[in-house]
């Protein structure tokens, strides 16, 4: 199975590519250091299944992920990553991921979970897994069921669902401007989006807003 490693860790990753070059059943055919190498080498070399991180500078695994699947679809990815928020992982799922493992995860089981995907099986880690269905359930402390938002990060995010502008949240929280956008780069960031209306998308699912 040929495999293609994209992680901006160098360390990491070139630990993990001769890990993983000592199993037969895997070969490890180039390394990226951000999405848009990613993208290149998926294209040039075609791998079976690319393992990815989320959080990569120059373009994010989950933007590569999707531009990838756009001119070679029947590449698989796996994310392997730190342990993201539940906002995080639903966004790589929903958009064709293979499988959410975290990197603390045993090296056996990075390597099963790489053969599972290749078969064409979705793995996600135990703590990964419970997260979602937690979330599923509406279950959790309130905390952790909205990915660790702060009161006021809530409130915002309220108004941000109902299509405020910033200056029109900044002038009911009598707040600046400045700090209404800080508030909101930190809320993108907590529950794993891009924009507002996936942010908008995020709160009717959480029972924040009703449309």
């Amino acid at each position: 199975m040929r495999l293609l490693l994209a992680d901006d860790q160098a360390l990491f990753r070139t630990g993990l590519a001769r890990l993983l070059d000592e199993d037969p059943r895997v070969h490890v055919v180039a390394e990226a250091a951000n999405g848009q190498e990613a993208i290149a080498k998926a294209n040039e070399l075609r791998p079976d299944v690319i393992v990815m991180d989320v959080r990569m500078p120059n373009m994010d695994g989950i933007e590569a992920m999707q531009r990838i699947a756009a001119t070679q679809p029947g590449i698989k990815v796996l994310f392997l990553s730190s342990f993201e928020t539940t906002g995080s992982v639903l966004h790589a799922l929903k958009n064709g991921a293979s499988g959410y493992v975290l990197k603390d995860s045993m090296p056996e089981a990075i390597i099963a979970s790489i053969l599972a995907v290749d078969s064409g099986e979705q793995v996600l880690s135990r703590a990964v897994a419970d997260r979602v269905v937690e979330l599923a359930v509406g279950g959790g402390p309130p905390k952790e069921r909205f990915d660790g938002l702060t009161p006021r990060e809530l409130e915002i995010l309220k108004q941000v669902a109902t299509g405020l502008s910033n200056k029109q949240i900044a002038y009911r929280l009598k707040i600046s401007e400045k700090t209404v956008r800080n508030h909101v780069s930190h809320i993108y960031e907590k529950i794993g989006v891009v924009d507002r209306s996936q942010a908008a998308v995020y709160a009717v699912r959480k029972g924040l807003i009703e449309l």
